[in-house]
């Protein structure tokens, strides 16, 4: 398994309700949080073989921003 955090503009439950669907489909339910509560609002996505720019071009199709944090 490989995990990767993205700093997001992801900042309410609303907007989490928006990329759930996304993030279940790409990485599987439970394999994913956004922390609400950092202020970069830091999204952690677990998966294997995961490709970076796979989860931040779905998650900017949800319009939403991600970048990735070394």
């Amino acid at each position: 398994m490989e995990t990767v955090q993205f700093k997001t503009n992801i900042k309410c439950s609303g907007c989490i309700a928006t990329v759930t669907p996304v993030l279940n489909n790409l990485a599987g339910k439970d394999n994913w949080e956004v922390d609400l509560q950092s202020p970069d609002k830091i999204l952690t996505v677990t998966k294997e073989n995961l490709d970076k720019s796979e989860v931040r071009v779905a998650i900017e199709k949800a319009g939403y921003r991600a970048e990735a944090l070394s």
